[in-house]
């Protein structure tokens, strides 16, 4: 320990060849070419409720490409311990993009997933909504078992939402559920809501 105090210090400094100094600067050399210019990406505010990224058609072209992919939903959301349904109801499936995300953020305070009261999540309604959205929002319709399906999708990030009523009616709130699921490879997705 004392030797590597000591050389540390500087105290016992030993004569260092040029075959070590050089191996060094390569070293040097290769990790500066692995850096990058780019900045770092700036932290999500939790500030007021604003969309912040431009909404662009071009950021949601991607979804009308026809895909493989394919989504098997079923809604499993129990509230309090009772069965929640939303047969007959409708799922919309939205392609994630920066506005869509950041709309979600504001909506259900959360990008990834959510369960929260109707009335709570339309309370918070973001300003911006384009009427060149609803374009590219994909519907299907949950069946009596709270099955829905999604074909023919692209890769890409996707947002699946519906509004859950208690089972039987009348027994809490109507609940809008969110989450995002993901396509790859032009697989099936079993997404549980």
């Amino acid at each position: 320990m004392t030797d590597f105090v000591d050389a540390t210090l500087g105290s016992r400094l030993q004569p260092v060849g040029v075959a070590r100094l050089a191996g060094a600067a390569a070293g040097l050399l290769l990790l500066q070419a692995c850096a990058t210019d780019q900045p770092p990406k700036p932290a999500v505010s939790k500030g007021p409720a604003v969309v912040t990224e431009e909404f662009r058609t071009s950021d949601f072209t991607w979804s009308q490409a026809p895909g493989k992919g394919r989504i098997e939903g079923q809604l499993t959301f129990r509230g309090g311990g009772k069965p929640y349904s939303c047969a007959g109801a409708g799922v919309v499936l939205t392609p994630e993009t920066p506005w869509t995300r950041r709309r979600m953020t504001i909506l259900y305070a959360s990008p990834r997933r959510a369960a929260l009261p109707a009335t709570e999540v339309r309370g918070r309604t973001p300003p911006g909504r384009s009427a060149d959205y609803s374009a590219f929002v994909k519907r299907a319709a949950c069946d009596a078992s709270g099955r829905f399906a999604f074909n023919g999708l692209p890769d890409g990030a996707w947002y699946a939402i519906t509004v859950a009523k208690p089972s039987p009616p009348g027994v809490g709130a109507d609940m809008a559920i969110m989450r995002r699921v993901e396509i790859r490879g032009g697989k099936t997705v079993q997404l549980s809501l």
